[in-house]
């Protein structure tokens, strides 16, 4: 065979005139494997991220150079002035309304997140009630007191929104901030009345963490119905409120709404599920109580809350140059 009209490379060739081309020159050679046992850096039953300050803990973040030199997780800013803080608020309630419109939450004038004052602890502040989420700025933010009057703003706002918001910061001084929104999964599984099944690991957010609200009273217009669903929600982080929708509620209005970007996540991944099971005969597996407790001390704190809502903070921030700000 001619070699320059040859389609095989010069160095196959070579081989092939020095020995046959046979089934067993191909054949794959056997892999060698240490009988050595392969041994975890760290030791049993003690954390990775064990060299960490507790802030870093606290999220399950590590962050240690080489060097030693610690990498520390953001967290919830401290402030020399209560202005500031009430300004800070006000700019996350703002971005989690457009958050809320980028994700599909609203539905005419229905929905509504509050955070407390910082200044005026018994007052909240709300969204108008005819504005877009899409469109809410800080100065369009209405403070409102326990009476219901509007302290600042010239807006009216939703009556059920003050209904349910007031009576939760009532009822619960150690909550600033409230979402309720009527979300399609949300609200689909709302039709069951009944709780989450500890089925993934999103789920062990609410863990033991959550109430159902077990019966539909219209439109929340009485402040009774108001004290029922704070009843309802308890001491935990959301509430499933029958043939209505999903209720969440954080130390902040980052950690709000998270939660309710997670519950919505999580209802859909139940209908899923759910459906999927009846469809095809197989039995879902819920997490045990041991794991899904464990679990939640890593997944539902305020600080995780808190930390995992930043990332949609800041995509909000990038895509909107920042106008809800103003």
């Amino acid at each position: 065979m001619n070699a320059a009209r040859s389609p095989l490379p010069r160095s196959l060739l070579r081989a092939a005139r020095t020995r046959p081309l046979c089934a067993q020159s191909f054949a794959p050679r056997a892999l060698t494997t240490s009988s050595a046992p392969r041994r975890a850096s760290v030791a049993e039953n003690v954390r990775v991220d064990h060299a960490e300050d507790i802030g870093n803990r606290s999220v399950a973040a590590m962050g240690r150079t080489t060097s030693g030199a610690a990498l520390r997780i953001r967290k919830y800013p401290t402030f020399e002035r209560l202005e500031d803080e009430r300004l800070y608020r006000k700019q996350h309630l703002a971005g989690a309304y457009r958050v809320f419109a980028s994700r599909g939450f609203d539905e005419g004038v229905a929905g509504h997140i509050s955070v407390r004052d910082p200044i005026l602890t018994d007052h909240f502040w709300l969204n108008p009630l005819s504005t877009h989420f899409s469109l809410i700025k800080v100065s369009d933010l209405i403070l409102v007191n326990e009476a219901g009057e509007v302290v600042e703003g010239n807006e009216p706002i939703n009556a059920a929104a003050f209904a349910i918001h007031s009576a939760i910061h009532k009822k619960r001084p150690d909550v600033h901030a409230a979402c309720h929104a009527h979300s399609t999964y949300g609200k689909a599984f709302s039709a069951f009345g009944r709780e989450l099944d500890m089925m993934t690991q999103d789920s062990l957010r609410f863990y033991k963490s959550h109430g159902v609200y077990k019966q539909f009273g219209g439109v929340v217009l009485a402040s009774e119905e108001g004290d029922r669903i704070a009843e309802a929600l308890g001491g935990g982080k959301a509430a499933i409120l029958q043939n209505h929708g999903i209720l969440t509620v954080g130390h902040t209005v980052d950690e709000a709404a998270f939660w309710f970007l997670s519950l919505d996540k999580t209802c859909h991944a139940q209908l899923l599920v759910d459906a999927a099971a009846r469809g095809s005969g197989h039995e879902k597996k819920i997490i045990p109580d041991r794991e899904a407790s464990e679990s939640y001390k890593q997944v539902g704190t305020p600080e995780k809350g808190w930390l995992a809502f930043q990332g949609y903070y800041d995509e909000i921030l990038a895509k909107t140059g920042g106008d809800f700000l103003r």
